[in-house]
């Protein structure tokens, strides 16, 4: 049961982010409550990936080694960062074109790292392939894409010390409810 709640997570959360690329026409009809409808279907494939994940027996398919919890952190860090608005209010992400996506793709694999059990691998090697196709659907539907303005280093140096912090708060929850990602 706990497989296939997972799995429904995951593809609901692909359907509901892929929902306005794939049928715009029918996106755009529902109007505002699309919005809702969409918001309320992430919430609800959050829900399913959640107790799904919690649900699953535990099936060992690689035993990673101890040191990938540092490189994991590490990743993390750097995926926080680019999820900060440092993409689009400092200087060092300017370029970037999807830094929240990329972010998100790089917090995915950091977790496959150090994650060896098949329902990890489901999670967060589907949300991994997610990323990647949502990246690949906008860039061909908007192939055109302006950097914005770019900010300041300063402004840069004050989402990564905030990326510090955050990686901090939010390494403290995920131990109270989970494995520590401070351990070793």
């Amino acid at each position: 049961m706990g497989f296939l709640l997972l799995i429904l997570g995951v593809a609901l959360w692909w359907a509901a982010h892929l929902f306005k690329r794939v049928m715009p026409e029918r996106r755009a009809a529902m109007g505002d409550a699309g919005k809702g409808a969409v918001a309320l279907a992430l919430v609800v494939s959050i829900l399913l990936m959640i107790f799904g994940y919690r649900m699953t027996d535990f099936i060992h398919v690689w035993a990673p080694p101890i040191f990938m919890v540092h490189i994991n952190n590490l990743l993390v860090l750097i995926a926080i960062f680019l999820m900060s608005p440092a993409g689009t209010k400092g200087r060092l992400l300017n370029g970037v074109r999807h830094p929240m996506l990329g972010g998100f793709k790089l917090w995915a694999f950091a977790h496959l790292l150090v994650n060896g059990d098949l329902a990890s691998i489901i999670l967060f090697g589907g949300l991994l392939a997610w990323a990647v196709v949502e990246v690949i659907v906008i860039n061909k539907s908007e192939p055109e894409w302006t950097p914005s303005e770019p900010g300041t280093y300063g402004k840069d140096a004050i989402f990564f010390v905030a990326s510090i912090v955050l990686l901090g708060v939010i390494g403290y929850i995920h131990g109270l409810v989970g494995p520590s990602p401070f351990t070793s």
